[in-house]
């Protein structure tokens, strides 16, 4: 069975027909629960969200900051698997019929077997990984079963990244970049910054794949900011700060539900 590449390459295409950034949120799977995780992820859609990346909770995630570290310990306690995270995926593609990545570190693919999981994923539904700490001039064995799946290789670029290495990224990605707006982890900030403008700029000129920029956005405001120069919006700290500052699991469905309608307003209007 083949993934949702082109799924994810038709979803981002009409956002930019409407003249607007898709909104892609994050959520990690198995959290609060594996149950909860996967009506976390509906209840994103439901808001507004184009996409939806599905964390794969890690013990040692270099990129994220304290919030997202907090809901993957939370999962990882609870004993969610790599089953689990396919199950979140295949869960919230056939009810919504929207695109749905994993982002995870390369570790747990490694261990798991490059050809099982990309089987898998592309089985449930999934339109392809998101793989922040796996090296470009490492991917080539990654791609070639991504590729045989129908899966997108999103690679991360960042404002260190030079303009040589942003071609050689881009050259091999597909899907879309994810480019991070400043260095750091993941979590909210007051302000984005220029520095993500600039990186968008810098890595359209080496690639025609959309860029979408992560790292920082937390609302409607920030999101237009970002929409006015960015062809997807990603956002993941914000929308598990809404769960885990929730008094109970419905109330915390219904904060992140709106949430995304907050945000799916902001990425259509440019601020």
């Amino acid at each position: 069975m083949s993934g949702n590449i082109e799924l994810l390459g038709d979803t981002l295409r009409r956002a930019r027909s409407e003249n607007r950034a898709a909104l892609i949120a994050y959520l990690p799977a198995g959290f609060p629960t594996v149950d909860g995780g996967i009506e976390a992820v509906k209840a994103v859609f439901e808001g507004g969200a184009d996409i939806v990346e599905v964390g794969l909770p890690h013990s040692d995630p270099v990129l994220d900051g304290p919030v997202i570290q907090t809901a993957d310990d939370i999962a990882l306690r609870g004993g969610v698997r790599i089953a689990d995270v396919m199950r979140t995926v295949r869960e919230a593609h056939e009810a919504t019929g929207k695109p749905v990545l994993v982002m995870t570190y390369w570790n747990p693919i490694d261990r798991y077997g490059v050809e099982r999981f990309t089987a898998e994923l592309a089985e449930a539904g999934g339109a392809g990984c998101i793989l922040p700490d796996l090296p470009v001039q490492e991917s080539a064995g990654w791609r070639e079963h991504a590729d045989k799946h129908g899966l997108a290789t999103v690679f991360v670029v960042a404002p260190s990244s030079k303009d040589e290495r942003l071609a050689t990224i881009t050259e091999a990605g597909s899907g879309f970049v994810y480019a991070a707006s400043l260095m750091g982890v993941t979590g909210t900030r007051e302000s984005v910054g220029e520095q993500a403008a600039d990186l968008v700029r810098r890595t359209r000129a080496t690639s025609d794949l959309p860029v979408c920029v992560g790292l920082g956005v937390s609302n409607a405001q920030q999101a237009a900011e970002v929409a006015g120069f960015a062809d997807g919006v990603i956002v993941g700290s914000a929308f598990v700060k809404r769960m885990l500052d929730a008094d109970d699991h419905a109330a915390a469905l219904a904060a992140v539900r709106e949430l995304a309608g907050e945000l799916a307003r902001g990425v259509r209007r440019v601020s």
